[in-house]
């Protein structure tokens, strides 16, 4: 795994942690003993993810930055606590994605304009292959947070517009998210994508295989281009990654054995490690001091991790309508997310359940229902406030503007998915 500056350990830190920063300190570690003692500590959070938000919100109100206690410390770097913590009767303004994504409206519509550019088209089909499926309406998160994090931090710099560098990173974060997609599809044999049909199930397996590959390999040229080689390093770790969590993935299907660390560790290599290399890569691009580029990759870690934690809860709790695919498609392949592993805790049924890879009919419904009625999915919500609440205090380095603004929320708006 590549060398990157190993984040500041605290007693709370997590074998995540140190896979996530390439830190080789914990070699000797043991996995599972250790996910069994943090474990028992998982409930003991002060701070909750509402609150801080609150928080927030009420300073950017007072327009006092120097109120917060810990402001000034944590941009040096020597933080002396939480926030101050407030309990505000604050009424509950709905988030949505346009409106988070306001405050880059221009950047975005630029970035939609350049992608199929990018692309190439020196070959039709996988022209008309990354056509297909950059035009079903994806919502860009990942490019918008690129966005939102240089525009943040290029306040702290005296940077007045985006450099070059900005914008190529956030094209090739969608073609690398892009690329994975395509063959996730194939991998899961899905036949919709964002209310489309996928591109194998329109031009065949081989040629989504090559278009996705094809992405990949044009991504990486581009990040060549950056002669930047930390974050050359950086976001080659996600594709990496990326393979790293389908294998995790594949050899543990039906696993009732499997520890909640090891569910974190695949959705950190599905999930978090573009989104954290993504929001690191645009900090580095600005030229902010290390410290923040940190906090800004552990924001992207814990609003990814917290994001595929809540698209678990949802597997589970909305209608196949909703999803676009049939709710528990995920128990029924096998794969055992956050909502399962809590409730495998409380009901050894569902072990027998799992165990026997639904060979009765209707085992598998059974098996959802058990997951819901043995408070798996109330344990799940935890976790990702959990991760949201570390999200949130993360960004406490940035200085107060709509870009921070439009990152908190992009954490509240998360969550609201399972409100």
């Amino acid at each position: 795994m590549m060398s990157v500056t190993c984040h500041n350990l605290d007693l709370g830190r997590t074998v995540l942690d140190l896979v996530a920063c390439g830190c080789s300190s914990s070699a000797s570690y043991s996995l599972k003993n250790h996910a069994k003692v943090n474990s028992k500590g998982r409930s003991c959070r002060v701070y909750g993810v509402r609150k801080l938000v609150k928080t927030a919100r009420w300073e950017r109100t007072r327009c006092q930055v120097s109120s917060m206690k810990t402001a000034e410390p944590l941009l040096s770097g020597s933080a002396q606590g939480p926030p101050r913590v407030l309990d505000l009767k604050e009424p509950k303004r709905p988030v949505s994605l346009t409106n988070l994504f306001e405050v880059v409206a221009d950047d975005l519509l630029t970035l939609n304009r350049n992608l199929q550019s990018v692309v190439g088209a020196e070959n039709p089909v996988l022209m008309s292959a990354a056509e297909q499926i950059f035009g079903a309406g994806g919502k860009r998160m990942r490019p918008a947070l690129v966005f939102l994090v240089s525009r943040a931090t290029a306040e702290l710099v005296g940077l007045k517009e985006l450099t070059t560098e900005h914008r190529r990173l956030a094209e090739i974060i969608e073609m690398i998210h892009t690329a994975s997609l395509i063959h996730d599809d194939v991998l899961d044999d899905s036949d919709m994508r964002r209310g489309k049909e996928t591109v194998h199930q329109l031009y065949g397996t081989r040629v989504a295989v090559l278009a996705g590959d094809f992405m990949f390999a044009q991504s990486s040229w581009y990040l060549a281009n950056l002669e930047n080689l930390e974050v050359i390093k950086l976001i080659s770790q996600v594709i990496k990654d990326f393979a790293s969590g389908e294998i995790k993935q594949a050899s543990s299907l039906f696993d009732c054995d499997l520890e909640l660390e090891e569910y974190l560790i695949k959705s950190y290599y599905k999930t978090a490690s573009l989104i954290a290399a993504s929001t690191k890569g645009a900090a580095i691009f600005s030229g902010v001091e290390r410290y923040i580029c940190e906090k800004m990759y552990e924001y992207g870690k814990n609003l990814g991790l917290s994001f595929q934690v809540v698209d678990d809860i949802l597997d589970f709790t909305q209608s196949a309508e909703q999803l676009g695919k049939p709710a528990g498609s995920d128990l029924a392949k096998g794969n055992l997310t956050a909502p399962v592993i809590f409730a495998l805790e409380k009901d050894p049924k569902l072990r027998e359940i799992i165990e026997s890879e639904f060979s009765d009919t209707g085992s598998l419904q059974e098996a959802i229902e058990l997951v819901k009625n043995c408070g798996g999915i109330e344990k799940a919500q935890e976790l990702a406030k959990e991760k949201a609440d570390l999200a949130i205090q993360n960004l406490q380095c940035l200085p107060q503007s709509s870009f921070r603004i439009a990152l908190e929320d992009m954490v509240m708006f998360n969550l609201e998915r399972i409100d």
